[in-house]
């Protein structure tokens, strides 16, 4: 009859995983605070690249231009510009300084002395990104009075919209280009449906209060809300079982501390 082995641990390394464990106790019980603060860094730094331009930091900003390129278009007229006299530009306004004649020309514009410096990001990830972002500080103040969405209602009010606005705009981008003539350029369908009732700036291109930046500023922040009430909920409730087995692990591990600590003794 073969012979039972006994595992022992050394010492070191009980040590060792105490640590590791309250570390991860402290995260999974801090989980919301720490997503706040390095989110909302990786969200709001793309604010920092026009600071940078109009101070002469040039190259912190192209780090941030460069960086954050791969995760939004940046196309000029759909970005934000600080320091200077309009906050947004229309497409024919910034093809009087930079060519206008190829999307992938004209994203690298970000802005001129005169007309101030654009945003790393667009309108659209501003209120995605950020409507995350702000959906977690709510989440964190309502505590347990956050209500939690059903599915169907993430989908139906989150997902759908945002996904309606950005695919036509996709679509209106690979077929008209920088024309200024595609279907949601002009938004001919929607002066029908409206009867022509609002100003002539509200159905054409994409300056603040036309309806293509009202679609994408409010999609964005439904997206990134509904996003919040709808996850977070099933994440907190993962981490208070992740909680509860590290808290009983570190409970056993300083039963066998005092143990042996009496033995010593």
């Amino acid at each position: 009859m073969a012979g039972s082995t006994q595992t022992t641990v050394s010492p070191a390394t009980r040590k060792l995983i105490q640590g590791i464990d309250i570390a991860a106790l402290v995260v999974v019980k801090h989980w919301l605070a720490f997503f706040i603060l390095l989110y909302g860094v990786w969200v709001w730094l793309p604010f920092l690249a026009p600071v940078f331009m109009h101070n002469g930091w040039t190259g912190a900003a192209e780090a941030l231009y460069f960086t954050y390129s791969f995760f939004c278009h940046q196309l000029p007229e759909r970005s934000l510009f600080f320091f200077g006299p309009q906050l947004m530009y229309s497409l024919d306004q910034i093809g009087q300084v930079w060519s206008t004649e190829n999307q992938l020309v004209l994203r690298q514009f970000i802005g001129t002395p005169e007309m101030g410096w654009k945003m790393a990001w667009s309108d659209r990830m501003i209120s995605t990104y950020g409507g995350i972002w702000l959906g977690a500080a709510l989440y964190a103040i309502l505590g347990k009075r956050a209500p939690r969405i059903p599915l169907w209602l993430w989908i139906a009010v989150g997902i759908v919209p945002l996904g309606l606005d950005g695919l036509s705009h996709l679509v209106n981008d690979l077929v008209a280009g920088t024309s200024g003539e595609g279907f949601r350029d002009t938004n001919e369908w929607l002066r029908v449906i409206t009867f022509n009732l609002f100003p002539a700036e509200f159905y054409y291109g994409n300056m603040l209060g036309s309806f293509n930046s009202w679609a994408r500023w409010v999609t964005g922040l439904l997206f990134g809300v509904t996003t919040v009430l709808a996850i977070f909920p099933v994440i907190q409730a993962g981490l208070l079982d992740t909680q509860r087995d590290l808290e009983s692990q570190l409970a056993r591990i300083k039963a066998r501390q005092a143990q042996t600590a009496n033995i010593e003794r």
